[in-house]
């Protein structure tokens, strides 16, 4: 075969993969080379460890078996079958299970999103939204239970969308969607209020004779909905524990990824916004208001709680899709409306598949260092220590060594009352704080960061002597024969 032939044929198969495929095998590709940021979170040591209890006792834990402060509380795991998955693939391959599963829902998502885009404009425009949506939702993208429902999102919303469009109710096999995903994370919830949001486009798009019936229906498939949602081992319990997260109160404003967006330095989700704005000031785009109503609620969910961008980031184009690309007489390329041929799919996954098995036997995953304080924990118990204060970001690491810890990731356990305690005595604003919580809980050594306030004023205690410090951990022992 000639080289101009075999160049020719090279293309020709190359142009027979859609572009949805390429943006999943591009996410991947990006995710796999960089699998420590998936890493970049004490929480998976902790999601790993109750998958593996529930995997070595084949029950689900119904009370907290981890703290020495809330022992025998009752404690559903809401992300039970999340956490079942990333301690299977952490059994077959260590870290690189749970990256690799990670990696590969996050890019199933992508290629879902490009796929839906790409059915009702260019593919071009589809793959320019799709890299956007990704680049906005990097920062949350984390070997942990939300990262597996993304794609269950994904089609749960592009469902109910469908059925507004058509003016018509969800089709029941909808159903199955948001059990799983009540399986996998507390999030579900936010699945049952799209069913809302949908419903009010959906008779808006409805023939005016039709509403009573389009109103039954929906309201049928919410109460489906409900109900699937409790087809979960605790039942009405997985309900009742993803709605404990929202009544933490002021704690939310303390954890990170549900502070609000910070909009002190000029970033990504700032330029989005901006962009967004000005393209429809420019553009004129115009909405029905139930899909108003459907973005401005995406949009305050994203500046409320920073874990929500890629919710948004997501979700925002399919709910502006369908008005756009009318309004401005979109049209999709015959390629993106074509699936990949069985064959280029086949070939896709096996080199996929032998590039992750080359990168895993070259690269070694592992957590970072200032969540995986290995040296401090090892110097920690020889001293035997019963009662341990820890700091916050030592708590999955703690479960993972079997080390009962004072408090850790599941703030839902905890409550407000006690995490803004323990915030105001680690921080010294409080000190009287810190100090009845040395004697009320009788610790007798204290792990924390050599960031963390209280860890300088123990140097400076009486009874307590430092033991071990790195750039990791401080370690502090009470002295014996001190109350």
């Amino acid at each position: 075969m000639s080289t101009a032939a075999a160049s020719n044929e090279r293309s020709s198969i190359l142009g027979q993969v859609p572009a949805w495929l390429w943006v999943g095998i591009a996410a991947y590709a990006l995710l796999l080379s960089n699998g420590g940021i998936l890493l970049n979170d004490s929480d998976t040591y902790w999601q790993i460890a109750v998958g593996q209890w529930i995997l070595d006792h084949n029950a689900l834990p119904r009370v907290d078996i981890y703290s020495f402060t809330r022992p025998g509380e009752s404690w559903t795991s809401s992300s039970w079958l999340a956490q079942v998955l990333y301690a299977v693939s952490y059994n077959l391959a260590g870290w690189t299970g749970p990256v690799v599963l990670a990696a590969s829902s996050i890019a199933a998502t992508f290629a879902l999103f490009t796929h839906i885009l790409g059915r009702r404009i260019p593919a071009g425009y589809a793959v320019a939204v799709a890299v956007a949506a990704l680049v906005l939702s990097m920062g949350h993208f984390l070997a942990r239970p939300h990262v597996l429902v993304l794609p269950i999102m994904l089609a749960w919303a592009h469902g109910l969308m469908s059925a507004s469009e058509r003016g018509e109710a969800p089709s029941p096999w909808l159903l199955p969607l948001i059990a799983l995903w009540a399986n996998l994370h507390g999030g579900f919830v936010f699945g049952l209020v799209l069913v809302g949001g949908f419903a009010l486009d959906a008779l808006w798009n409805a023939e005016r004779t039709r509403r009573k019936s389009v109103t039954l229906r929906w309201a049928a498939f919410g109460v489906g909905a409900l109900v699937a949602c409790c087809a979960t081992p605790y039942g009405w319990g997985s309900i009742l524990a993803a709605r404990k997260i929202l009544d933490l109160g002021q704690l939310l404003h303390l954890i990170y990824e549900w502070m609000p967006a910070d909009f002190s330095k000029f970033g990504a989700f700032e330029m989005a916004i901006l962009l967004l704005i000005a393209g429809a000031l420019y553009g004129g785009v115009k909405l029905t208001p139930p899909r108003i109503a459907l973005v401005l609620g995406l949009l305050h969910m994203a500046l409320a709680h920073v874990r929500n961008v890629e919710i948004f980031a997501l979700l925002l184009p399919i709910v502006v899709l369908a008005p756009v690309a009318s309004q401005f007489t979109l049209r999709p390329a015959w390629s993106a409306r074509t699936g990949a041929p069985v064959s280029v799919m086949a070939a896709a996954i096996a080199l996929l598949g032998g590039w992750t098995w080359l990168l895993a036997a070259n690269t070694t995953f592992v957590p970072p260092e200032n969540h995986s304080p290995a040296a401090a924990v090892d110097a920690l118990k020889t001293y035997n220590p019963k009662r341990v204060l820890n700091d916050l970001p030592f708590g999955g690491y703690l479960i993972w060594r079997q080390m009962p810890v004072f408090i850790d990731g599941r703030a839902e356990l905890y409550g407000e009352a006690f995490e803004m305690a323990y915030y105001r005595a680690m921080q010294l604003k409080d000190v009287n704080e810190l100090l009845d919580i040395l004697k009320t809980w009788q610790i007798d050594a204290v792990l924390l960061t050599p960031f963390t306030p209280a860890a300088s004023l123990l140097d400076h205690t009486g009874g307590w002597r430092r033991v071990y410090a790195d750039r990791n951990a401080v370690l502090h022992v009470r002295t014996a024969g001190t109350p």
